[in-house]
Parts: C-alpha cells; structure tokens; sequence
C-alpha cells in the first residue's frame, strides 16, 4: 500500500532502479494491431528464449547471487508504425532498436544477435531507398511527431503500474494535490487552452469551471471512450498502452472539482481497452491509489468502467450518460447541459480519452509550455489514425496547425505504389473531404471548418483517384442512417433521404434536380437535427458536392463513373487483341453473360451481364476490360 506522498516516491525511486538495472529489454508492442498478426506468440517465444538462456534472468531479482543478464520481455502498447507489424523494440541503456515485420521464426536471430550480442539484424530493420534505419526516432514516419499522449506507448510495460511510476506517472498528481489549489489546477488547465479532442473542440477547463462552481455538492468524472468513427483507433490505442496516464488526467479532475465517483465508457469493439483498463484499476486499488483516502488526504474516487453496446449515437454526451444509467443510448433536448444535469442528474465532467491524457503534463510543466505547440486557438498536439491508400498506415501524433502535406507526404510516406492524391476524408461520418488545394492548411479546430470538415476524434483516410467520391458519400451517409437512434425525424427521416437520393445517383438512375434536393436536405439537418452528431450527419455529402461536384453530374448525366468504382456503371469489354479464347471468363460467368468458341475471342451481352466483374478477376490475358 502507498499511504502517502513519500511512500509515492519511494516507490518512483525503486521502479527507477530497477527499470536502470536491466541489461536488456525486450518491447513487444501488444497493443491490438499487432495483436491480430501475431505479436502474442513473438512474446510468448521471447519469454521461453530468455527463461531457456543460462546465465539470463527473467526480469530484475535485487538479491541474486552471481552474475546474470537481467532480461525484461514486456508488451508495450502501440509503437505507431501499425502497417509494419508486428513490431519489436530492443532497450539496452539509451539505445533502442526497432525491428519491424517480426515474425516467431525471428526471435532465435534477435535474441542471439542483439539482446546477448552488440549486433542488428538489419534485415528486420525498416529501410526505405536502400537505407536502414536502426533507431525508432530517426525513421520518417516518428521523427516528425511531437509525442505527449502517446509518450509512453512503445515504452513502457503497458501492463505495470511500477513502470508508469518510474516513467513520472502521478507526479502530476502529487503536484496538483499537494502543490496546488483546486482553482489553481482548474484555472492551469483554462489558460493551456486545452479544447476536447473528442470531435467538439469545448474549452477543457471552461467545462471544468462549469461543474465547480455548481451549488449541487454530488459530482461525476466521465471519460467518453466509444469512439465510434469508422478508421478511427486513437482512444482506442491510448486505453491499450498508457490506461494509468487516462485515469491520472482523471483523477486530476476528481480532485479538482470535487468528485468522488468517475466512470470510464468504452464501446464493446475494444476488448482489449477494457481488460488493461481493469487491470490497471486493480492495481491502483490493491495500491492505495484508488480508493479512500488516497496519500493520506481526504481525496477519494473510485473509478467503473461501462461498456457500450456499439452504438455511434453514445459517442454524444447525453446518449452516453443516459447509456450508463442503464437507458437507451439516445441525446435529449439541451439545455440543461452535461456540466449542469449530467450523470444521474448532476454535475458533470465528461472528456474524452485524448483529453484526459493531456491533463498530466499541463500540470507539470505548465500551460505557458503546453501553449508552445499547435496554434493560438489550439494549443498542443493531436493523435490521428492514418488509413486508407497511404504507405505508412498507423497511430501519430502531430502539433496542432500541421498541414495535410506534411502529414500524408512527410509522415505518411505518400500514397501507395505513387498513386495520385484525390482526397482525405477527415473526422470520420461527421467530417468532410479535403482536397490537393487544401494541403498546406493548417489543421485546428477552427481552421478546417471552412471547407464544411471537422478535425473530428483524428480519424483520416486518405483517398487516391481510384476513389469515386460520391460513392464515398453514400457510404458515410449509409452508416449515420443506420446508426441513427431515430429519436428526432430530421435526422432520422433527413438522412433516410439523402441515402436513397446518392443509391440512386450510383445506381444510374440520378437527375440533376437530386443535387439540389441533396443541398435542401443536408441545410435542415445541419438546422433542425437535435444532437452535434446529427447536425454533422450530412458534412461528407456537403463537402464532395462542393468539391467534386462534376462527379455527381458526369454519374447523373452521363451514367459513368470516373473511378470505375460504382458497379451499376460499369460496362465490361473484352479485348480481341488479347483474348486468346480460352473461354475461363465464359466458365465463371455466374449469369451465362459470355459467349464464344475455343480459341476466339469470346464476348459479352451486355443486357444480360450483371457486372460482377467474375469475367475480369479470372481472366488471365488481362483482356477483359472495364470501358471508359
């Protein structure tokens, strides 16, 4: 148990050492990316290779006798480089080794060459144009990213409490409850300039000072964990790799404003999210970290964690409070709002993951630091999940204000086998589409409004000409319409709507009154929806009519598809230059479309094709073609 402030530190002070002590660490990323290609078995095999190695001890044992390599195998959360996995990190004093594409066949090497020996498998090495890059911080994709949230995934034991301590967790809070009035944290948070990373962008400590100051006494601390959009995994990967550093930024905030009780949301997609939250909350309890009383003040909060049913609409404040009450997801009328009636009709504070996780250095270094990154209306860093036709797909972290460019080309690697950029469609269903002429612009909350997008949780997949853009429209629009919790007919009805207008645009069978049906639609849901979520629910749809608008018409006019994407558009050839008669396409024709002789060319009715596109995947003359 630690009782009290210097007990705390004892602890930090003997983690430290022991974390000093080690000859070599072995960091296997474990958060679920990896997970899915492998990295559990890398771990399990490191573990054996160790405990089988004489002369090597397994973790740090103070009072061994002799002399022994003292070896840690430990999972660490995301290392960021998601599409390179799984991903192994070699510690040994300073200097770390990342290998990448690790596979169980790959550990004897790794062990025997750079854990027991000075050597490096540079074949496990990233490289890029011949070059081998041997430390994590000199390979493109990390060296330009300013970490503070994710500081510590890749780094540390994501699993061990004496890790995060070692690392400085809870110095932060050791300095707000010993260091610091409760208005001197709530008003050192107000001046960062810390706005929610949850999509919205509310000013962290504005909300804050809302729930202070409320007469009612009985106070929550909520931490929005769903995260629905699709491509989106930053809260996700924040939850696996760092889970003590959320429930600091929590506990930060229950101290501030006087809270007892804080509960943590996490949609039911993130399995693994939930059991290191669990695990880490044991921990604290069993620690005397959580609980009553906690280092000998009269501060006590205990923290729960609710699951989400995978609903999109809990991702909204008031959906999500009423979820944890045990109610159906579904937003109500404000005001009042969260700060004033949230939980259980009380005060509350209700933040997302990213936010939470940014508390602790604000804290300790200060808001004139935290004010030294990003821009002036926001400040600090932004995690973002990189998906899509990019080289580089993973978790990053960037400064406020960086641009598009610098984002996919720098960090990103550019597009996949050189294709053309097209778009990026950023903040997820209720974001919009950013195009080539937008690459320089600074992404903030404020500054991409402009082009009808928002920055959204971070999600951003990036869209190369291959892409039909009002396909991408439909696909949005298809998910907001069906997880909308149909409580207000704007949204509810509005959004039915327009999915019905954009099938029938990529059907073929569009006019061009639709598209200013679509705009009319899109006006009274931004106007009249009840909820943000409903209110951005048309924004993908606004933003490709603006930008791509002669797409709409060339489907609509004249019922072809540039991308060659939308299926009902789509008018199969076959190529006597090419065809050799073999007749396979004929054979795996579901609908008898193709008719031939052997060793002629074959041809297909268009009348009867379905347009399946069977006849080009098995054609192996590449004479099968999809007409301009």
């Amino acid at each position: 148990m630690i009782k009290n402030k210097e007990e705390l530190l004892q602890v930090r002070e003997s983690a430290r050492e022991q974390v000093a002590a080690y000859d070599c660490r072995i960091l296997v990323c474990s958060g679920t990316g990896c997970i899915a290609t492998g990295s559990t078995k890398i771990y399990e095999e490191f573990l054996k290779l160790t405990k089988d190695t004489p002369g090597v001890v397994l973790d740090f044992a103070p009072h061994d006798e002799g002399e022994h390599d003292h070896v840690g195998v430990k999972k660490t959360g995301c290392q960021g480089f998601c599409e390179l996995g799984p991903l192994v990190r070699i510690q040994k004093g300073d200097e770390v080794i990342q290998y990448v594409k690790v596979q169980v066949d790959d550990c004897k090497e790794i062990f025997d060459t750079t854990v027991m020996g000075d050597g490096v498998v540079d074949r496990l090495l990233y490289t890029k144009k011949d070059v081998h890059y041997k430390h994590p911080e000199d390979i493109p994709f990390m060296a330009k990213q300013t970490r503070i949230v994710l500081e510590n995934c890749g780094r540390v034991d994501a699993e061990s409490l004496d890790e995060y301590i070692a690392a400085g967790g809870f110095e932060a809070l050791t300095k707000a409850m010993f260091d610091m009035s409760k208005d001197e944290i709530i008003d050192e948070v107000d001046r960062s300039g810390l706005r929610g990373r949850g999509g919205g962008g509310f000013p962290c400590g504005r909300k804050w000072k809302q729930v202070a100051r409320q007469a009612e006494k009985v106070r929550y601390v909520v931490c929005n964990g769903d995260e629905g959009d699709p491509g989106a995994f930053m809260d996700g990967s924040v939850m696996e790799g760092d889970p003590f550093k959320l429930i600091e930024g929590m506990m930060i905030a229950a101290y501030a404003v006087d809270s007892s009780d804080g509960y943590i949301y996490v949609r039911a997609e993130y399995p693994m999210s939930v059991k290191r939250l669990r695990h880490a909350i044991a921990q604290l309890e069993e620690r005397g970290l959580l609980g009553d009383n906690i280092l000998g003040t009269d501060f006590s909060f205990r923290l729960h964690i609710n699951r989400g049913a995978g609903a999109f609409v809990c991702g909204e404040g008031s959906a999500l409070t009423a979820s944890i009450e045990g109610n159906r997801g579904m937003p109500r009328v404000k005001p009042p709002r969260t700060v004033e009636k949230g939980l259980w009709e009380k005060p509350t504070v209700l933040n997302n993951v990213e936010t939470y996780a940014n508390v602790p250095k604000i804290i300790l270094q200060g808001a004139d630091w935290y004010r030294t990154i990003g821009t002036e209306g926001s400040p600090g860093t932004k995690t973002f999940s990189l998906t899509g036709s990019i080289e580089n797909t993973g978790l990053i972290e960037v400064p406020m204000g960086s641009t598009l460019r610098e984002i996919i080309f720098d960090i990103g690697g550019g597009l996949k086998n050189g294709a053309e950029f097209k778009a990026v469609q950023i903040g997820g269903p209720s974001g919009g589409c950013l195009t080539e002429k937008h690459l320089d612009e600074p992404l903030d909350f404020d500054s991409v409004k402009k082009f009808n997008a928002i920055v959204g949780s971070g999600g951003m997949v990036v869209m190369d000409t291959n892409t039909c853009m009002v396909e991408v429209a439909r696909f949005f629009m298809s998910f907001t319409q069906r997880e909308s919790c149909g409580k207000c007919v704007p949204c509810r009805e509005g959004t039915k709507r327009m999915l019905e207008i954009l099938e029938k645009i990529v059907a073929g069978e569009g006019e061009m009154e639709d598209l200013d049906r679509l705009e009319e639609l899109a006006n009274m849901i931004r106007s009249m929806a009840l909820c943000g979520l409903g209110k951005s629910a048309p924004l993908p749809v606004i933003s490709t009519l603006k930008t791509f608008r002669d797409e709409y018409v060339q489907h609509i006019v004249d019922k072809k598809c540039p991308a060659k994407v939308c299926q009902a558009m789509r008018r199969f050839v076959i190529n006597p230059e090419y065809c050799k008669g073999c007749g396979k396409c004929a054979k795996n024709c579901p609908v008898g479309a193709i008719t031939g002789v052997r060793k002629e060319c074959y041809h297909i009715n268009p009348k009867l094709c379905i347009k399946c596109g069977a006849c080009k995947d098995n054609c192996a003359f590449d004479a099968v073609y999809i007409e301009e």
